[in-house]
């Protein structure tokens, strides 16, 4: 069933505009016709861990996240079987026991920071994209969420950004723009660009 499914990874920096490029390839296509797999739902489970352990954890590290469980069932999807995803609570920074049933579809979208990081992920992948958009605009993107979100002040965010955020982003997110096929710059405001990716996607899928 490999050549009836494509596969497409969707990475880019944390307020960069993915969730808006995914939304617009989704009412492109027809309807039922996408699986999102959101790679914040791939958080390692911290059953084990004590609660000042779990708060301890650096989301934005490649560390953080189950690669393994998350491989295999894409692969499990690309193979026609559906899978139980794993759902993830940020407030017990760990893993719930619910799971969301998630059928396999025409198109796979795997969206998160780190995407493109792993490299058996990518080989998976029919189609790599890199959404960018300026350092300054995610920052602003990420205060207006957090602030209505999270409950959080400006200054907490701004902390987590220069402390967390940044750091991990120039070390971990934005190298792996070198194994995109497509980047994307401006994030969801590019409607040229999205457009244009639609297009292809719409293409890739009417010759299935």
């Amino acid at each position: 069933m490999d050549n009836k499914i494509t596969i497409i990874g969707i990475a880019g920096g944390t307020g960069s505009g993915k969730s808006t490029v995914v939304r617009k390839i989704v009412e492109a296509l027809p309807p039922h016709h996408v699986a999102v797999v959101p790679l914040d739902s791939y958080y390692n489970d911290t059953t084990e861990l004590t609660h000042e352990e779990r708060k301890a954890i650096n989301f934005d590290h490649p560390d953080a996240f189950d690669w393994k469980l998350l491989i295999r069932q894409v692969n499990d999807l690309r193979n026609g079987i559906a899978i139980e995803q794993p759902t993830y609570s940020y407030i017990l920074s760990n893993r719930l026991s619910e799971t969301i049933h998630v059928e396999p579809k025409p198109v796979i979208i795997i969206e998160g920071i780190m995407t493109l990081i792993n490299k058996k992920l990518r080989d998976i992948m029919d189609l790599k994209i890199y959404v960018d958009c300026d350092s300054d605009e995610r920052l602003i993107r990420n205060i207006q969420r957090d602030i209505i979100d999270r409950g959080r002040t400006v200054s907490m965010v701004v902390d987590r950004y220069l402390e967390i955020l940044k750091p991990m982003h120039e070390q971990f997110i934005e190298p792996t723009k070198r194994f995109a096929d497509l980047i994307i710059p401006q994030g969801g405001d590019n409607e040229k660009g999205i457009g244009i990716l639609c297009k292809y996607i719409e293409g890739l899928v009417s010759t299935l």
